[in-house]
């Protein structure tokens, strides 16, 4: 059995945070010490993913924190699931939780952890539901809320069939919005034979 520290910092002006990481995993008794910068969202974690290809059955791997590990509860859960699956150990110093404890507190704690991941995200695909009923109910069907109302639109296309004002005078009668929302209001409107797009 070894054990095996990963120490992490978010960024590059963090050396001392990551000298105090590896520090304090050395004298947790770790054998050896993968160490890197790097913000915990992003996938690319050469460091984690060669201590990964490491690390056998029977060994621990120990970080000083949770959020050294995991970059969401939910791939903190999934990484550590499969250290379980594949017979390695993990151990959490600041939270004091390790899944090699004998009576399962460890991984009864990350179980925990993956329900509440769980958890969140179903109420978030709840939200997401509630909101594309509520925009289809007002007549939106997803995406940004549209710059012109329709009764802007209206305006736009009356204004233009006037032929009186240009396309930037109406977007600046119009609050201001891009000329290229005028044009995306304009299209199959013409101003006698000819839709101009410079005026």
């Amino acid at each position: 059995m070894a054990m095996l520290g990963y120490a992490r910092t978010s960024t590059h002006d963090q050396v001392l945070g990551l000298r105090e990481q590896v520090a304090t995993l050395e004298d947790a008794g770790c054998d050896r010490v993968w160490s890197e910068h790097g913000s915990g969202t992003r996938d690319d974690r050469p460091e984690l993913a060669a201590l990964l290809g490491y690390a056998r059955e029977s060994d621990v791997v120990v970080v000083t924190a949770l959020d050294r590990l995991g970059r969401s509860l939910s791939h903190l859960v999934a990484v550590v699931n499969d250290f379980s699956a594949r017979g390695i150990g993990f151990k959490s110093l600041r939270e004091g939780i390790s899944t090699t404890d004998d009576a399962g507190v460890g991984m009864l704690t990350i179980s925990i952890f993956g329900a509440v991941a769980q958890f969140e995200a179903s109420l978030v695909e709840s939200r997401t539901r509630q909101g594309l009923r509520r925009a289809a109910a007002e007549g939106r069907t997803g995406g940004r809320r549209p710059k012109l109302s329709p009764e802007q639109v209206q305006v736009a296309r009356r204004l233009y069939q006037e032929g009186d004002h240009s396309v930037a005078d109406i977007a600046a009668m119009l609050g201001g919005v891009g000329r290229s929302t005028i044009y995306r209001a304009l299209e199959g409107t013409k101003r006698g034979d000819v839709v101009a797009a410079g005026t």
